[in-house]
């Protein structure tokens, strides 16, 4: 419960600050997350400083996998002394699909899961180049179905091409 109360506090705060970033250096990006899981991504900024980023990922095993949609809201801000560097907070949500083989437990069968998460990040991008970075860890919680519970291990290293500046 105390794991609980911690992500929806991270929520909460992320949803009401009220101080932002106002120069992104992008406006929408296309790429990959290599991570938990892996994914294609789109990131886009509805304001100066929030954006939204949806991302779909798969994640397998010899003897399950799983398929996942996700989207975020994320707030970010500069990091002073360091030209486009930002780093970044949020919430989001998920929904996953697994499938496990005969050998996990006997049979085959399917699950889905639901999720919420929280983000926090870091995002730089190269002005001599259409190039995006990030890396951030993603806390999750799972509500029902396959891996029910906390999360903590989630995040990604990402790569992105600037499609609109």
């Amino acid at each position: 419960m105390k794991k609980q109360f911690a992500i929806l506090l991270f929520v909460a705060f992320g949803l009401f600050s009220h101080s932002a970033a106002n120069c992104q250096n992008y406006d929408s990006a296309l790429g990959l997350r290599a991570g938990f899981p892996l994914s294609l991504s789109y990131k886009n900024f509805v304001t100066g400083s929030n954006a939204i980023e949806l991302y779909a990922g798969w994640r397998g095993w010899p003897n399950r996998s799983w398929f996942s949609i996700n989207g975020a809201y994320q707030v970010h801000h500069d990091l002073e002394g360091v030209k486009n560097l930002q780093w970044y907070y949020g919430a989001g949500a998920g929904i996953y699909f697994w499938n496990f083989g005969p050998d996990y437990k006997g049979d085959n069968y399917a699950s889905t899961t639901f999720s919420v998460q929280g983000y926090l990040g870091l995002d730089f991008t190269i002005d001599e180049a259409p190039l995006n970075f990030t890396l951030d860890w993603v806390p999750t919680l799972f509500f029902n179905g396959y891996n029910r519970g906390f999360g903590a291990s989630y995040g990604s290293l990402g790569i992105r091409y600037v499609l609109a500046r």
